[in-house]
């Protein structure tokens, strides 16, 4: 082509002596010309009329192949193509300068090619998060693998085009270096081990509440990538931890709670010993008249009194055959209140138990479940329960323990000086 232009040009006097470099000008504009026509028609026509039909459609998903401009960035490949293809042509006796358009358009090509890759990577993603699979298997960690093996194989292409070597002799080179790229990429290579672990026997899922106090960290999972962690505090403050942590530490994971549908309470009140006793006729008319426990005190008193009465129990003291206590009838009651709250649930445990009794009195426990796993409307559930516990407590002429105050002593001295 060159020499064809030259032969035309030197057909002008006033120009002849200027033939040849106008030759290649001439060239090397139109390559660029009929390069630049291909990038309109591509990213202008072709692109955008793809985009349209794919908004246009009643699927969402492919929508996210167009947020990631993915057809813009595949047509900026198609002017290196036609430079790659022409640059030869045109160029020809010229070798030296048509070999380095040809090595600088491959190289165009390597990176347009890597990127595009790089965004489709990033909409597979997108689009694979808007199904239920991804928050029990995330593959963000596999995706970053991916792109970190994209990356490198695209540079080792672009030094290789430059050395004018072939790939396999400078991958064969980087031998000698692995212990070096193995210290390098140690955090990527455990975080993609770790990843694997992770998905595999789903420890951990994108969502999940977990507890690791080395860390600092209590709150849900916003990410797991190939190296980091992350996750939002339930203070709002985000922590990151290596992925790698999760398999080499504990933690705990709050998910089955969340599955099973039921959050446990596990608290215990302090009932003062010295307010424990047997229950008098006095007291079981009064307890009689509570309703939850109404007929469990109707059938125990007939229990013990048949009791009694085939051992010839002595009834002149208490201590004699079987009795209610205060305390095992306010046990009672408060079970029986637990089963007939609508919050708690009837399906899991629901215990009322007296634990070892301390210096700080007797402990009685409640171990159930709140049917509601949301953490304000758990604790407001809780605060409840024990707020009428402690006031019903006094009904059964028990006393809940609290260390003496200030108060108490000033009562004391008042009365002394009295």
């Amino acid at each position: 082509m060159i020499s064809y232009l030259t032969d035309f040009f030197t057909q002008f006097q006033s120009i002849a002596n200027f033939a040849n470099p106008l030759a290649i000008v001439t060239a090397s504009l139109g390559i660029a010309l009929l390069a630049y026509g291909v990038n309109i028609v591509t990213k202008k026509i072709i692109a955008v009329f793809i985009e349209r039909v794919l908004k246009k459609s009643k699927s969402q998903r492919d929508d996210i192949l167009v947020q990631r401009r993915l057809f813009e960035r595949l047509s900026q490949i198609a002017p290196a193509i036609i430079i790659y293809l022409l640059a030869p042509m045109a160029l020809g006796d010229y070798p030296a300068l048509s070999s380095l358009i040809v090595t600088l358009s491959l190289i165009y090509m390597i990176v347009v090619g890597v990127l595009f890759i790089d965004a489709l990577i990033n909409a597979g993603l997108e689009i694979y998060d808007t199904y239920k699979i991804s928050k029990d298997f995330p593959i963000t960690s596999f995706a970053q693998v991916a792109k970190l093996f994209l990356y490198l194989m695209g540079f080792v292409a672009i030094i290789s085009l430059i050395i004018g070597e072939s790939p396999m002799t400078f991958l064969a080179g980087l031998g000698a270096l692995t212990a070096v790229l193995m210290f390098v990429f140690k955090d990527p290579i455990l975080g993609f081990v770790a990843g694997i672990q992770l998905s595999a026997n789903r420890l951990v899922a994108v969502g999940d509440w977990i507890e690791m106090p080395k860390f600092g960290v209590d709150g849900d999972v916003m990410e797991i990538a190939l190296t980091t962690v992350k996750i939002r505090n339930f203070d709002k403050t985000i922590t990151t931890i290596p992925t790698y942590a999760l398999i080499s530490d504990s933690f705990k994971n709050w998910r089955g709670m969340q599955e099973t549908g039921g959050r446990r309470i596990k608290r215990s009140i302090n009932v003062d010993m010295s307010t424990v006793r047997f229950c008098d006729e006095q007291m079981l008319q009064r307890f009689s008249k509570i309703q939850y426990i109404a007929e469990y005190l109707a059938e125990k008193q007939k229990e013990i009194a048949e009791h009694n009465a085939s051992a010839n129990v002595n009834r002149e003291t208490l201590v004699n055959g079987r009795h209610l206590t205060n305390v095992g009838t306010f046990r009672a009651y408060v079970e029986a209140y637990l089963r007939n709250h609508p919050k708690i649930s009837k399906s899991l445990t629901l215990l009322v138990r007296q634990l070892q009794p301390t210096e700080n009195g007797l402990p009685i426990e409640i171990y159930v479940f709140s049917l509601d796993t949301n953490w304000i409307r758990y604790e407001g559930i809780q605060a409840d329960i024990f707020d009428h516990i402690l006031a019903a407590a006094k009904e059964f002429d028990l006393r809940v323990f609290q260390n003496p105050t200030g108060g108490d002593f000033k009562s004391l001295t008042a009365y002394a000086n009295a």
